[in-house]
C-alpha cells in the first residue's frame, strides 16, 4: 500500500509537467484549426492587442468607457470630449462579460485614475459565459493573477488551455516584437481604443422573440466592479447603447432587465432617447456605423452636460 501511494505521489506531477509541456508544444506546432480547446490569436479580432498597448502607456483618464464591442465601435473618443479637451479611453472589447470587465477594472482603475467610468451594459452580457472575451483577452494583453482569477470564474476547459499557453508566452517574451496592423479589413483602429467600420449599412433580417438571461456569476461580477468603483470613489453611469429596434423589441422581458439595471445606478437607455434609423444608422443589428455612432454620442455628451457629468 505504501509503494502504491508512492508511485502515485510520484506519478501525479509527472503527469501534470508532462501535460503542461504537451499542451505548449501543442499550441506552438499544431495550426489554429486543430487547436479546439486551445484558441490564442494575437493580435487577434477588434484590435484588443493595440487598445491594451495604448492603455499601459495612456495618461490619466477623465472618462473610461467600458463594454463590449459595443462599446470600443460605440464611443468614438477621437471627438466625443474636443470641446471639453479632456481625455478619454475606451477599454471595450469583444463579447466582453461582467466577468471580463472586473478583470480589467482591477487591472486599469488604478493606473488610468478615471474620474467617470461610462458602462456599457447591453441585455446580453448577462448571459454570456465569458469564454469568448476570456480567449482574447488572454491573448491580447499581459497575464497576472487577474488572469487566473478570470478564469477558474468562467470554468471552461478552453480557457484554462489558453491561460497555461498565454503565461508560457508571456514568460519567454514571445509577444514583445508583436505589431498589429492598424487597418484590418473593414476595421481601422483609431486612438484611446476605438475602432472605426468601413461605412456601410444594414440590410434586414426577421429577430425571433427572445429572454434576456442572468447568470448567477456574471451578475456577482457586476456587482463587484460597481463595489470596487463605489470604495474608490469613482462615479459611473450605465448606459444601453441604441440597437436596430428589430433587435431591441425582440427582448420579450426587457422591463424584467430594466428594472434589474436601474437599481445598480444612473442608467440611460440610448435606445428610448433616440429614434435611428435601422438602414441608415447600423450596419449590423448590434453595431452602429460611422454616421450612427456621431449621432449617438452627440446625444450622449449633451446628456453627459445636461445631469452635469
Amino acid at each position: 500500500m505504501k509503494k502504491f501511494l508512492v508511485n502515485i505521489a510520484v506519478f501525479i506531477p509527472l503527469s501534470v509537467i508532462a501535460y503542461l509541456f504537451l499542451l505548449i508544444f501543442w499550441g506552438e506546432i499544431v495550426p489554429d484549426k486543430y487547436r479546439i480547446n486551445l484558441i490564442y490569436k494575437s493580435p487577434g479580432y477588434g484590435h484588443t492587442f493595440s487598445r491594451m498597448k495604448e492603455a499601459k502607456e495612456a495618461p490619466l483618464t477623465k472618462v473610461l468607457f467600458l463594454g463590449s464591442s459595443q462599446a470600443y465601435r460605440g464611443f468614438d473618443v477621437r471627438y466625443m470630449f474636443q470641446e471639453e479637451k479632456i481625455f478619454g479611453f475606451n477599454l471595450g472589447s469583444s463579447a466582453q462579460s461582467p466577468i471580463q470587465t472586473k478583470m480589467l477594472v482591477n487591472r486599469y482603475l488604478d493606473s488610468l485614475s478615471p474620474k467617470l467610468v461610462i458602462m456599457e451594459v447591453a441585455p446580453t452580457i448577462f448571459g454570456r459565459d465569458g469564454v469568448e472575451s476570456s480567449l482574447d483577452l488572454m491573448a491580447n494583453d499581459v497575464n497576472d493573477k487577474e488572469t487566473l482569477k478570470m478564469a477558474l470564474k468562467t470554468n471552461h476547459l478552453k480557457t484554462y488551455h489558453t491561460m497555461i499557453y498565454a503565461f508560457y508566452r508571456d514568460w519567454f517574451g514571445r509577444n514583445e516584437k508583436k505589431v498589429e496592423k492598424m487597418l484590418k479589413g473593414e476595421d481601422r483602429y483609431r486612438k484611446n481604443g476605438y475602432v472605426e467600420k468601413k461605412m456601410s449599412y444594414y440590410k434586414h433580417t426577421n429577430r425571433y422573440e427572445r429572454e434576456v438571461e442572468f447568470s448567477e456569476k456574471q451578475v456577482e461580477a457586476f456587482n463587484d466592479i460597481l463595489a470596487k468603483l463605489r470604495n474608490s470613489k469613482v462615479p459611473y453611469i450605465l448606459v444601453q447603447a441604441p440597437v436596430t429596434k428589430g433587435l431591441y423589441n425582440a427582448f420579450t422581458n426587457m422591463e424584467e432587465y430594466e428594472e434589474f439595471i436601474k437599481k445598480k445606478g444612473p442608467y440611460y437607455d440610448f435606445n428610448k432617447f433616440m429614434n435611428l434609423n435601422d438602414s441608415l444608422h447600423f450596419y449590423d443589428a448590434v453595431h452602429l456605423n460611422q454616421r450612427g455612432v456621431e449621432l449617438f454620442n452627440r446625444k450622449l455628451m449633451d446628456t453627459l452636460r445636461l445631469n452635469e457629468l
